[in-house]
């Protein structure tokens, strides 16, 4: 088949580029490299399955596929708040461009949608039923609320116009090409570790989260968008063991050999207390689980951080 993704050349997107062309697709790589690197593909440019545009979703795009991953939004704290009204728009116009793209040619539509639609959550772990609790109006909510009104218009589509819809809810994902200004907390503990520096916590480190590998993460991306047409999602993905900021902060550190010492800062406005995925769903109607363990993702991910911190060449790392 012939793939479109939108968003990628970044961390999930190229990621997801990989798998799809090691599947036998033709991949069409769409990206405004607001946080997309043509780093992250370098390594795929000149194949003969491989396509990269410069483009932003918020425009309409004309071009013929047969399946579409929507990954376009930034997604970290850092870059999503940059620019909060762009962020809205990608979310919002780039879902109802990518839908009325899959309408007219008729094809199947995946949303990368994210567990930040539970907001900080009341429920715990979170099922796919649960509504969420979300501040409407925080710096946070251009990410959230955007991702949301996402998912209400992919099944406003999928009921109004019978569009084929796939809506996936991502949980935290960490892996190679990670961006290591993007603030997120695997990628920020492996820097500072590397560097030496002192490891910022925010609050106590008591707040948990749940790390899911990057090639576990796009397996199931793979397996909900060729799922039967009954399943529309969402479906939460995500690897649901447990940990506390604080526990993460002490394995980077043992696995890195850092001296590192942990510093501790207030907890930004809005920052979840709890978030972990319920993944029955996940296993029940795509027999998926992730099968990577943290210790061994963080390794990759170390190593890869280590090239990158040190010039050594880390296209195509996975």
């Amino acid at each position: 088949m012939r793939v479109l993704v939108t968003g990628g050349a970044g961390f999930l997107g190229s990621h997801l580029c990989d798998r799809l062309l090691q599947d036998g697709h033709e991949v069409l790589c769409v990206d405004n490299f607001f946080t997309g690197s043509k780093s992250n593909v370098q390594h795929l440019v000149g194949a003969p399955a491989f396509e990269l545009l410069r483009h932003d979703v918020t425009l309409p795009l004309i071009v013929e596929v047969d399946q579409i991953y929507n990954l376009a939004c930034p997604a970290s704290p850092v870059h999503y708040q940059h620019d909060p009204v762009h962020t809205m728009k990608t979310s919002v116009l780039g879902a109802m461009n990518m839908l009325g793209l899959a309408k007219r040619l008729g094809a199947r539509v995946f949303q990368a949608s994210t567990s930040e639609v539970y907001g900080d959550p009341e429920v715990h772990p979170q099922p796919e039923s649960y509504w969420g609790k979300v501040n409407p109006i925080g710096i946070r909510s251009c990410y959230d609320e955007g991702k949301r009104c996402a998912e209400t218009l992919f099944f406003d589509y999928h009921r109004r116009h019978d569009v084929s819809i796939k809506v996936a809810r991502i949980f935290n994902t960490y892996g190679p090409r990670m961006n290591p200004e993007d603030g997120r907390v695997v990628s920020n503990f492996i820097v500072q570790a590397l560097r030496g520096d002192d490891i910022t916590i925010y609050g106590e480190g008591l707040q948990t989260r749940s790390f899911c590998y990057v090639d576990d993460l796009v397996d199931g991306f793979v397996r909900l968008m060729n799922s039967d047409v009954s399943v529309t999602g969402p479906v939460n993905l995500g690897n649901p063991g447990e940990f506390t900021v604080r526990q993460l902060a002490e394995r980077v550190i043992a696995l890195t050999g850092s001296s590192s010492r942990l510093v501790f800062k207030p907890l930004p406005q809005d920052d979840p207390r709890q978030r972990q995925p319920d993944i029955r769903l996940a296993e029940e109607l795509l027999g998926w689980e992730p099968l990577i363990e943290l210790d061994d993702g963080l390794r990759k991910t170390i190593t890869y951080f280590d090239g990158l911190l040190s010039g050594k060449s880390t296209a195509g790392a996975v």
